[in-house]
């Protein structure tokens, strides 16, 4: 077996080598095997052994199961509307704070053989695991190692995905922290962690709100809404009041730091009263709601839009964005990634950009060329980026090679038309209407009744990199969800998450099991985290983990009463 240790690009992989660049600042923020382990009943292991003893004993105990007991109460919004509130409890599960040792994430192991027993990140982990065990035991510590499993993703490997070392048992939070200074004087970097977000153990109490609409009897709609301005967030309760809604969730992934572009616009598709206002990151899952809500479908959604001057077309690469930045990455020709790529932002050296009129913020400036178009496509004027969106017009953005088409093809009175094609994985075009909308996040949980998580096409894991996505998708948070059962109906659930009122949250698989569990035959992740949020009758009825309260999110889906 000859082994390569690589520091510099990856070498196996046109997406491995597009990582790189960011790998390091993930090396601060999402070190490997910080806070989770695996799923449910793949043989995970915890151990207090020797040193030399750790790798034969990490594999050897699996996944402990106790009892679950269910707590729900029901409530009848109107026909065909109920809101279901509950919470899974495992009395027996027993959860302490302990000292995570931070693994080194930035480098990355290769093998050549591709009979060997063991990938060589195993054994570099093994490795690390083995000789961070010793340092420890040598400072007088008694570290334990555990093995960390893959959970049942559909495409990326299954088994051992490595392994972290961990010291102690402790009460509470400040306790473990104290006890982190005689790993950090060991000369490692730590973390304290809380074992209940493990998932190789039971959660001690997951709090659950499940709203089920029945598009057959409900007399109402179902809307995705950005309320008219993509620049500005709300809160779901908020806008829930707003609407007089009986049921109100968050929505799909939006940009919080003017870094990463706009605050509150979309990083994936998104459509509201049939007008597009963000494009896809890549394929990724959506929520199309068509109707008003009387049709409600899953599906992986790509977006195609383009302009064109007489023969002449340029392909438009994101709608109501800064030109160049791309959240979440997922667009031809985007760096590090052209593939879907979550919570991490993109560059765009050519770029074209459509501004709508729900774009009610200033405009972005800088270097590129502005040409705005009124109503028919006819050229108003062509200048510098900046100013607003006029009343009934929209305006676009170009850099580098698209300023240079704008340049040569947007001239006094000439058009430009803009077209646009929202299709699904298999093809077929999605035509949107007035009382047509979409949200979209990532990733697929259920598909055609069975548990298909595309974890790494969707961008929420790298299998070349376990750090990446690790806390996000392997670690218990707080989730929002949506489904559609065999019966048709919408279902939409939270689960609370970081210990807010003793909730633990799910992981992207336990999301997925508890989504089948409730006869869902389609099932998405939504946007979760801090924004997770349920309104009832324009009350806020889960809790939110922020320590702020509520987070004002980009959009949310609500359900209406009817108008008559």
């Amino acid at each position: 077996m000859r082994h390569t240790h690589v520091q510099g690009t990856p070498r196996s992989s046109a997406r491995a080598r597009t990582r790189l660049a960011v790998t390091v600042v993930l090396a601060v923020t999402a070190p490997a095997f910080l806070s989770g382990a695996a799923e449910a009943g793949s043989g995970s292991a915890t151990h207090t052994v020797p040193a030399a003893r750790v790798v034969q004993a990490a594999r050897a105990v699996p996944a402990t199961r106790t009892a679950v007991t269910e707590r729900w109460t029901t409530q009848t919004l109107a026909p065909g509307v109920t809101v279901r509130t509950g919470a899974l409890l495992h009395p027996d599960a027993k959860h302490s704070w302990t000292v995570t040792v931070q693994a080194p994430s930035k480098t990355r192991w290769t093998s050549d053989d591709p009979d060997a027993p063991m990938t060589w990140a195993e054994v570099a982990t093994h490795r690390w695991a083995d000789e961070t065990a010793r340092k420890l035991q040598r400072a007088g510590l008694r570290p334990r190692v555990e093995s960390v499993q893959w959970p049942r993703y559909a495409d990326t490997p299954h088994g051992l995905m490595g392994y972290r070392v961990r010291v102690g048992h402790f009460a509470t939070q400040e306790e473990a922290k104290k006890a982190a200074q005689d790993v950090i004087a060991a000369g490692f970097h730590t973390t304290a962690s809380w074992t209940g977000y493990d998932i190789q153990e039971p959660a001690d109490r997951q709090n659950i709100h499940v709203a089920v609409i029945d598009p057959k009897t409900f007399e109402g709609t179902v809307e995705a809404t950005h309320d008219g301005d993509v620049t500005r967030r709300e809160t779901t309760s908020a806008v829930a009041r707003k609407l007089n809604s009986l049921v109100g969730v968050n929505g799909g992934f939006f940009v919080l730091s003017t870094a990463d572009g706009v605050p509150g616009t979309m990083s994936g598709i998104g459509a509201y009263q049939g007008e597009l206002e963000s494009m896809a990151a890549g394929s990724r899952s959506a929520l199309l709601i068509e109707d008003g809500g009387r049709g409600i479908r899953i599906a992986d959604v790509t977006s195609t839009v383009t302009a064109r001057s007489g023969k002449a077309s340029y392909h438009i690469q994101g709608i109501n964005r800064v030109p160049g930045t791309v959240r979440d990455c997922g667009r031809p020709g985007s760096t590090p990634s052209e593939l879907p790529w979550q919570d991490v932002t993109c560059q765009l050296a050519d770029d074209m950009v459509q501004f709508t009129t729900a774009f009610q913020a200033n405009l972005p400036t800088g270097p590129g060329v502005q040409v705005v178009l009124d109503a028919a496509g006819r050229v108003v004027s062509v200048g510098t980026r900046g100013g607003r969106v006029p009343v009934g017009g929209h305006v676009l953005q170009g850099i580098g090679r698209a300023a240079d088409w704008l340049t040569a093809h947007a001239k006094s009175s000439s058009r430009i038309q803009v077209g646009e094609v929202v299709r699904t994985a298999e093809g077929r075009r999605v035509a949107l209407d007035d009382d047509d909308s979409i949200v979209s996040a990532a990733p697929t949980l259920v598909k055609d009744g069975r548990i298909d998580i595309d974890a790494a096409a969707e961008g929420v894991i790298d299998p070349e990199y376990t750090s990446f996505g690790y806390a996000w998708a392997n670690v218990r948070q707080p989730r929002t969800l949506a489904g559609i059962d065999g019966r048709g109906r919408l279902l939409l659930a939270t689960v609370d998450g970081r210990l807010k009122n003793g909730s633990e949250g799910f992981t992207i698989y336990e999301a997925a099991t508890f989504m089948k569990s409730l006869g869902a035959v389609q099932a998405m992740n939504l946007d979760g985290g801090g924004s997770t949020a349920m309104a009832v009758n324009g009350t806020l009825v889960n809790n939110p983990s922020d320590a702020a309260g509520e987070r004002p999110v980009g959009d949310t889906v609500q359900v209406l009463p009817s108008k008559y």
